[in-house]
């Protein structure tokens, strides 16, 4: 075991890395082996080799080698059981061993012509100019195989002991070639929680405006998996200092309003952080009953960073010097809907999010618990399957330092979901329907599928969310009184 790198590293804190591969070990070397010995090199590379310092898991192991493409599918098709080449193009080769992934790489020194972000795939031929064109030096460290020798040149290893996060090359050529890093430098921020030297805080800035060469689903993918890290807020913050929130979630830096010198409102930018880190508390274990919203869930997140959206645009400064944001939920919500859209979120999640802010402030109508049986009804009716979320994103929401009414919130919220408990328990409000199903409703009155049945089956899911079960006579009698007033 052998250290080349600027800055050779402790060789107890390497022989904790490679001990913490210990699973992988026999394949990293058995797979060296089989390279070496058809007279290449190969070494593990990038996130594998962080995560082992940092004591994590990684999820997939990833190689780069001197073989060209063809050379290592031939040794990988000796080696695995499975192998693929869709990434062929880009000197990659996947296979399967023992139910363990691996991706197999050929040396790259591509070159970019910064009107995509898609480079010309050029193969090199040594290791060190390899790791150089890696986005971060905590990415630029390898492992050779079967020998184990550590291999840093651009002080990864010192950077990732000090959180800080820098750039192999110049920052600004890094960005340039590829923008979609920037993205990448706010998730290692919340998720590894390094910290960008302010050469790359100026690059940043400085290129922000680059990111519209890179497709919505990209910039979609590295916000989510932002949103999912434990400690979201300071991705986010980096996203906005540095200008990319502009460009991609200008919703977010928008919340950033002047505070008056009175304080007659909130800052809502800090609000809205400091909800999804209570948001984040309130999430069950990853593999909790759905009831209890398992974590990281990417709804809740989402609702939760952009629940008050809507405010910016819904200010009033009042007579006597109030400030209102009148309907905001509404507004924000049709924002949450514009922006997730543009960002090629899926339907169903678009749907839920602009939901969520949509029903957040619904609670603050309940005042002391004065909401009647039907308007606690329709609460639950109306959040759907998100009730579970709904729940955590209002209880969330409280962030008054004012411990009194904090705890008074907290009582009021606990007496809601005890009675929705309740009422639950004896009406399964989960499944309320019309006493009469659509079938039923159409014979009665002899009326086909349509506009006039809709307007029927909405009148008796009213009555049912208002009066509770009444029975399908009474429902009947119902409905045939509202037709003889309502019949076209």
């Amino acid at each position: 075991m052998t250290a080349t790198s600027r800055g050779a590293p402790d060789l107890a804190v390497l022989r904790r890395a490679v001990a913490h591969l210990a699973p992988s070990l026999d394949l990293l070397r058995d797979l060296g082996t089989a390279f070496t010995e058809a007279g290449h090199e190969l070494a593990l590379v990038g996130g594998p080799v962080r995560d082992a310092f940092l004591g994590r898991e990684a999820p997939d192991l990833d190689f780069t080698t001197s073989a060209r493409p063809d050379q290592s599918e031939a040794i990988l098709a000796a080696w695995a059981e499975t192998t693929w080449d869709i990434g062929r193009a880009f000197g990659t080769i996947g296979a399967v061993r023992g139910g363990t992934t691996v991706e197999v790489t050929t040396y790259r020194a591509d070159a970019y012509d910064r009107a995509t972000r898609k480079p010309v795939v050029a193969f090199g031929d040594n290791l060190l100019d390899d790791l150089r064109r890696r986005d971060f030096t905590v990415n630029a460290m390898a492992l050779r195989l079967p020998s184990l020798e550590f291999i840093d040149p651009y002080g990864g290893l010192a950077d990732l002991a000090a959180r800080r996060l820098r750039t192999p090359g110049p920052a600004t050529t890094s960005f340039a070639d590829d923008p979609l890093r920037m993205m990448r430098a706010a998730r290692f921020a919340a998720r590894l929680r390094l910290i960008p030297d302010a050469e790359v805080l100026a690059a940043m800035s400085e290129l922000a405006d680059s990111i519209a060469i890179v497709s919505a689903e990209r910039v979609r993918d590295e916000l989510s998996k932002l949103l999912l890290a434990p400690d979201p807020r300071p991705g986010l913050a980096l996203l906005v200092d540095s200008g990319l929130a502009e460009r991609i979630l200008p919703e977010l830096p928008a919340l950033r309003l002047e505070i008056d010198e009175h304080h007659r409102h909130k800052d809502v930018y800090e609000h809205s952080l400091t909800v999804l880190e209570q948001a984040i508390a309130l999430e069950g274990p990853p593999h909790a009953d759905p009831a209890q919203v398992p974590g990281p869930d990417l709804v809740l997140r989402l609702a939760a960073l952009l629940h008050d959206i809507g405010k910016p645009q819904t200010r009033r400064f009042e007579a006597g010097g109030g400030v209102s944001f009148h309907h905001h939920e509404v507004v924000g919500a049709k924002l949450a809907r514009t922006r997730l859209k543009a960002l090629r979120y899926d339907k169903d999640t678009i749907a839920a999010v602009s939901r969520l802010v949509e029903l957040h402030l619904r609670f603050h109508g309940y005042g002391e618990g004065s909401w009647t049986d039907s308007a606690v009804r329709r609460y639950v009716t109306d959040a759907g399957p998100l009730l579970a979320r709904l729940h955590r994103l209002t209880r969330a929401d409280c962030t008054t330092r004012n411990v009194r009414k904090a705890r008074r919130l907290a009582a009021t919220y606990d007496e809601l979901e005890a009675r929705i408990e309740r009422l639950q328990e004896q009406e399964e409000l989960g499944k309320v329907r019309p006493e009469l199903d659509g079938h039923e409703i159409g014979a009665l009155l002899g009326v086909p599928p349509g506009p006039l049945l809709g307007r029927a089956y909405q009148y008796l899911l009213a009555v049912r969310l208002d009066e509770g079960p009444i029975g399908k006579e009474a429902a009947t009698e119902r409905l045939r009184a509202w037709w003889a007033e309502h019949a076209e």
